[in-house]
């Protein structure tokens, strides 16, 4: 049973030097997702991994469970090099991954008869996870049958039954609602806290800050494109953790800084090296979300607090801080210590009638976006001043695998489309530059 105080020094499960790289579509290279990443859990902790879409984080947790292979590093459990898939761990999924056409007895009931318990005893063992996680009665019933609570509720019953020594948990709540979440996530930590869970640590995959600051003893904070260990921080709040504490909410702003500005040093880590790109990524933000979050903010006095913000708006932290970044890139807004400000240019674009708001946008994009420019530039040079939407997509494919190649052409093409900079069909999938010979060049 888990510890509700201190960790202990016993290494349970480590990650070491573990690098992972994708292969680029039509061999044209690979895609580093995971560079040189140490990582330890040791008995009796909770140790969340923190980090933006695109840092790896559910590709590191499949290496350590021994579903997938890292190019190089090794993974040891228990003192012991991991080959093949981990049996002292269970995962718990983002989207429950039940067998539809079993019982919710039956399903938690699958890692046991894989590890060959007989029948009777898994059935016992069954029963008192099900009753653990409150659905006694149930043992019978369908996933179909049940809500999205109830399903993962399921999911982490098949987990519990094995009494794994690591539990991970790849972004548990992220699936459910608001208040199905928080109930769970409410009931994991006095489980943790009562000394009554079944497994000797945790190991959870989540975006969400506030969660994190809630669950973990260490959090370990990862950066993206390639997914790097930019550092790790303690949680030493008193548990059980009381949201409304200044210490829970300092924290938490720190955590959101440190979020929003990639440069910033964790404690303890150095800052890595960013191997600079031709064509940086551009957040995945439509023009019309970065518009509304600046009159948000200038309606607010230009200022606002990240995770108030967050929550006003009722958004997950990779959407709001997606649009947070986007602005900050076209030097809309700027991020300081966990708040969010509109810049002078910002304020101006925000306050201007429409046609002025897409000639600063425009002004913005050509600045700060050098792929917009380059398809802009390619299109003018076109005697029909049109191009397939292929040709920039492969030049985003030597760089990004071919589903983020596809998303940072979509994203570009949307900006670039409210600046007026360039026009596109969709259905012919075509740029174009609209006819007009005594136009003047965007820098112009």
């Amino acid at each position: 049973m888990a510890s509700t105080t201190m960790t202990s020094n016993e290494l349970l499960i480590q990650a070491s030097h573990i690098t992972k790289l994708f292969p680029l579509p039509e061999g044209s290279g690979t895609f580093t997702v995971l560079q040189e990443i140490d990582l330890s859990v040791h008995r009796n902790e909770i140790v969340a991994l923190l980090g933006r879409s695109g840092s790896g984080k559910t590709t590191l947790l499949r290496i350590m469970a021994g579903l997938i292979q890292p190019n190089s590093g090794n993974v040891l459990n228990n003192g012991k090099k991991l080959r093949g898939h981990n049996l002292d761990v269970a995962m718990v999924f983002q989207n429950f991954a039940l067998l539809p056409w079993e019982t919710v007895q039956d399903n938690v009931e699958l890692g046991l008869k894989a590890r060959g318990i007989p029948k009777e005893e898994r059935a016992k063992k069954a029963l008192d996870a099900i009753d653990l996680v409150g659905l006694d009665g149930f043992e019978n019933a369908y996933p179909k049958e049940l809500s999205g609570g109830m399903q993962q509720r399921v999911g982490f019953a098949r987990a519990f039954v094995i009494h794994p020594n690591v539990l991970f948990m790849d972004e548990p709540f992220s699936g459910l609602d608001v208040l199905t979440a928080e109930n769970l996530r409410g009931e994991i930590a006095d489980l943790w806290e009562q000394g009554a869970f079944p497994a000797e640590s945790i190991l959870i995959v989540t975006h969400n800050i506030e969660e994190a600051v809630f669950l973990a003893d260490r959090l370990i904070v990862m950066s993206a494109n390639p997914g790097r260990i930019r550092g790790e921080l303690k949680v030493e709040l008193a548990r059980p953790r009381d949201r409304k504490s200044s210490e829970f909410k300092a924290l938490m702003d720190y955590i959101y800084n440190v979020m929003t500005n990639p440069e910033m040093d964790v404690v303890g880590a150095p800052e890595a090296e960013e191997k600079a790109l031709r064509f940086p990524p551009v957040p995945h933000a439509r023009a019309g979300g970065i518009s509304g979050l600046l009159e948000l903010l200038v309606d607010q006095g230009g200022r606002e607090d990240l995770p108030v913000l967050a929550e006003r708006l009722r958004l997950d932290v990779d959407d709001l801080l997606t649009i947070v970044d986007a602005a900050a890139l076209l030097g809309f807004a700027t991020v300081e210590r966990g708040d969010v400000s509109v810049t002078e240019i910002g304020q101006q674009f925000a306050l201007s009638d429409i046609l002025t708001s897409k000639e600063i946008f425009r002004q913005q994009i050509v600045a700060n976006v050098p792929f917009a420019m380059t398809i802009y530039q390619t299109l003018a040079e076109k005697s029909n001043r049109s191009m397939k939407a292929d040709f920039f997509i492969d030049i985003l494919d030597e760089l990004y695998p071919s589903v983020e190649a596809q998303r940072q052409f979509e994203t570009v093409v949307d900006w670039g489309r409210y600046a007026e900079l360039f026009e596109y069909d969709a259905i012919e999938r075509q740029l174009y530059l609209p006819p007009n010979p005594n136009e003047a060049s965007p820098t112009e």
